[in-house]
């Protein structure tokens, strides 16, 4: 069943299905850890609902993103997102293969590219029989390799991507970037709480960037009491 959420950020809000595609609070970290400049021209890769296209139009003012996501039914879902919000002309979203994304738009043409991609490698956790659900969470349709190889073809010279991953997948996050030039510059590192061990990280890379990377303070999604922290974004500099 679908439902309309209000985003809290300048009136947008947004189309989820309670039942299977709704964003968490990973898409609302990259979101803010992406440093994009205002007017640049920018690439979501598995948008999913939309939602880090719109949060990142909203918090960072891009002239324009093009979201590729490759379920026919959520594709046409993110679209009504951007025509709820008035952001069709800015945010495009395409129902394709992010694999095909060069020759759709193009070679060293984005400024940055956005991506919060199926977690699970093909040796790891359960398929979800959903196949919807499997699609966005298993790499069944596209893997790591993939989503760095085809962000690098995509970028500019000097373009950035910015991603969400699991933690206990960092060692193939950076070996992957590094074997496409996409140099690591930016780490973030998410626990659940201070007392528990990191599950996500956030990273940003320069394509055909010097080698130094910058550790960022870490960021906590709980307090030690088990809290919810609605601030966790003003952690991310």
């Amino acid at each position: 069943m679908e439902k309309i959420e209000d985003l809290g950020i300048k009136g947008y809000k947004i189309i989820q299905n309670k039942d299977g595609f709704c964003f968490g609070s990973d898409a609302v970290l990259l979101s803010k850890f992406a440093k994009v400049k205002r007017g640049s021209r920018g690439l979501d890769l598995c948008t999913g609902t939309g939602i880090i296209p719109v949060l990142t139009y909203a918090l960072h003012g891009p002239a324009s993103i093009d979201a590729v996501e490759i379920i026919p039914r959520v594709a046409e879902m993110a679209a009504r997102t951007m025509e709820l919000n008035g952001l069709s002309e800015v945010i495009r979203v395409k129902n394709a293969d992010l694999k095909d994304a060069p020759e759709i738009y193009g070679s060293r043409i984005f400024d940055f590219v956005t991506c919060n991609p199926p977690y699970m490698n093909s040796g790891g956790g359960l398929v979800n029989p959903k196949d919807e659900l499997a699609v966005s969470r298993h790499e069944i349709m596209c893997t790591l390799d993939d989503v760095v190889r085809v962000s690098a073809r995509c970028l500019k010279q000097t373009g950035r991507m910015f991603m969400v991953h699991r933690a206990d997948r960092l060692c193939d996050v950076v070996s992957a970037m590094r074997k496409y030039k996409i140099e690591p510059k930016r780490l973030a590192v998410v626990y659940p709480d201070p007392a528990g061990a990191a599950n996500l990280i956030l990273i940003e890379g320069l394509m055909n960037g010097r080698p130094q990377l910058r550790l960022e303070k870490p960021v906590f999604m709980y307090d030690e009491n088990g809290n919810y922290l609605q601030n966790i974004t003003e952690n991310i500099v």
